[in-house]
């Protein structure tokens, strides 16, 4: 059974930072895309940043570049989201996504929701400001 499990989800002020993680069994993701999405009340589900796990390129929505940064532990099988300097803008629930199949996450794939296969439960993240 695949499972991908998040945490590190809480409540900050703007200007705070939080780390999400996201620990992955039940099948291989090695050398596949990873990414992190982002879902606030009534707006659309937006990718925030990818990895291709293994490799370890990273990519990032305009809006979070330069504040936040993804990053892997192969021996944990674990994709984290440092996010720092967070607005209340940032304030959503965050999920975690895996390529079910193989497949890089380059060029704009990997913001589209439908490319990934399995999916963690969510995170709650809200900024306050």
């Amino acid at each position: 059974q695949v499972q991908l499990v998040e945490s590190g989800g809480g409540s900050v002020q703007a200007g705070g930072s939080l780390r999400l993680s996201c620990t992955v069994s039940g099948y291989s993701n090695s050398n596949k895309c990873m990414g992190w999405f982002r879902q606030a009340p009534g707006k659309e589900r937006e990718g925030v940043a990818a990895i291709f796990f293994g490799g370890g390129n990273t990519y990032y929505a305009d809006s979070v570049k330069g504040r936040f940064t993804v990053s892997q532990d192969i021996a944990k099988n674990t994709v984290y989201l440092q996010m720092d300097s967070l607005k209340p803008e940032d304030t959503a629930m965050y999920y975690c996504a895996a390529r079910q199949y193989g497949g890089s996450c380059l060029g704009r794939v990997w913001a589209d929701f439908g490319y990934f296969g399995y999916w963690g439960q969510g995170t709650q993240v809200t900024v306050s400001s």
